[in-house]
């Protein structure tokens, strides 16, 4: 055969591969904020017509949120809490325990930011730093974390039968992208802060982090308490999909508002008088 006949048949049967290959999903464009305030805004109304189910019904609500760092955990607490009554939802996110914490039962600094009732509790990390952050980095023994995967499903069985309603996600974010994240909080002084030895670390344990979750989701994955996965390369996508999520799992939660009444004032508006030399900057 000639070596131009070679040449064709070759060029021809590499056009036929690659015509028959599947063809890679390209990735949505990047949410835009306007987009985002858009689909926001009547998910805050649902997110506040549930926080006054929950005061009507005296429920408990727990939300964990878990995953890499950079995924996004802080950023969809903050859209789930900040158009709720502080009082009523809270955010938890723990430092590093103190001595005196280590030599308790591991789950007891936990338990004490538990909500009572009408409550919300967001946890940005929580228990399952143990069989992430911790395991991974070497903060506990191997025979510690094997404990923990046997006793998390046991612990949140408990939450769950005294009412707790519980739910657990994973903020998946892949490696270019946390990259990316890491990179911004670099270069932005405003972000910095967020930016640890302990984050520089873990960009090299990116496997470790995920044969570490793995281990995590087979053994605490339950009926009772399955953990969802979303999808956080686009945080402001992550955060809707989430919301949603979580409004849809619970029980139909409108509830009458109450009406206000607000009068006229009986006399023109005052204002705002000092005495003694005070005076507003």
């Amino acid at each position: 055969m000639a070596k131009s006949d070679k040449s064709a048949k070759s060029a021809k049967a590499a056009k036929a591969s690659k015509s028959s290959a599947p063809k890679s999903r390209r990735a949505a464009p990047r949410m835009g904020k306007s987009e985002y305030y858009e689909q926001l805004a009547p998910l805050e109304l649902q997110l506040n017509d549930m926080a006054r189910w929950l005061q009507h019904t005296g429920k408990r609500l727990v939300v964990v949120l878990e995953g890499r760092d950079t995924a996004g955990k802080g950023g969809a607490a903050n859209a789930i809490a900040s158009t709720l009554n502080p009082r009523h939802c809270r955010t938890v996110a723990l430092p590093k325990p103190t001595d005196r914490e280590r030599t308790q039962w591991y789950f007891q600094r936990y338990v004490q930011h538990l909500p009572a009732a009408g409550e919300i509790v967001l946890f940005d990390r929580s228990w399952y730093n143990r069989a992430g952050v911790e395991r991974v980095m070497g903060y506990c023994s191997e025979e510690q974390a094997e404990a923990f995967l046997r006793q998390v499903p046991v612990f949140e069985r408990m939450l769950v039968d005294d009412g707790i309603l519980l739910f657990k996600y994973w903020l998946t974010v892949d490696q270019a992208q946390q990259e990316e994240r890491f990179a911004e909080r670099r270069a932005d002084p405003l972000k910095r802060w967020k930016l640890s030895p302990i984050d520089i670390e873990a960009r090299a344990r990116y496997g470790d982090y995920t044969e570490a979750r793995h281990a995590m989701l087979e053994a605490s994955h339950h009926k009772h308490t399955p953990w969802t996965l979303v999808d956080f390369n686009d945080q402001r996508r992550g955060r809707l999909a989430l919301i949603r999520h979580l409004l849809e799992a619970l029980p139909d939660h409108q509830v009458p508002e109450v009406d206000i009444d607000f009068p006229p004032l009986p006399h023109e508006p005052l204002k705002e008088r000092f005495k003694g030399g005070f005076k507003p900057i």
